[in-house]
């Protein structure tokens, strides 16, 4: 790839060393530039310093650190708007329903994450999934910005 193109940021945030190392090498070898971080404190730090494109977040870290992680990504002026991939060993049925027993997604408090994938994602899939949100989040932007 050229040196004067920027590539865009995709943060994973993973406690497990093999699925970090894992995610990164797909996203660097689709083109994308990977900053990883280990926990939810971490994340968050680097969220703020680098203000990534997407951010990747493994939902069953210790603690529930994944769901506070998102929660804190949602609420923060500066992060809501970096779409959001959820990343869990569990199926996606079983986590939603989870999750709303416990309210964690209330009414229009905490919007639902914008794509969930099971660990461990098929490469093909995961590279799809990140084009197709940035391509979004492009568009999106786009249309606010004729809008003013």
């Amino acid at each position: 790839m050229d040196q004067g193109i920027k590539k865009e940021k995709i943060l994973v945030v993973d406690d497990e060393t093999d699925m970090r190392v894992f995610l990164s090498t797909v996203i660097e070898t689709g083109g994308f530039d990977p900053i990883v971080a280990m926990n939810s404190t971490e994340g968050l730090k680097r969220a703020l310093k680098e203000n990534p494109d997407l951010i990747i977040v493994d939902m069953m870290m210790p603690q529930e650190e994944g769901i506070q992680m998102y929660q804190s990504l949602k609420y923060n002026k500066a992060l809501k708007d970096i779409p959001v991939i959820m990343l869990s060993a569990i199926d996606k049925k079983t986590f939603f329903h989870y999750h709303k027993m416990k309210n964690v997604f209330p009414g229009e408090g905490l919007p639902e994450p914008e794509a969930y994938l099971e660990k461990p994602p098929e490469a093909e899939e995961l590279i799809g999934l990140i084009h197709d949100m940035l391509v979004k989040k492009k568009a999106l932007k786009d249309s606010e910005s004729e809008k003013t």
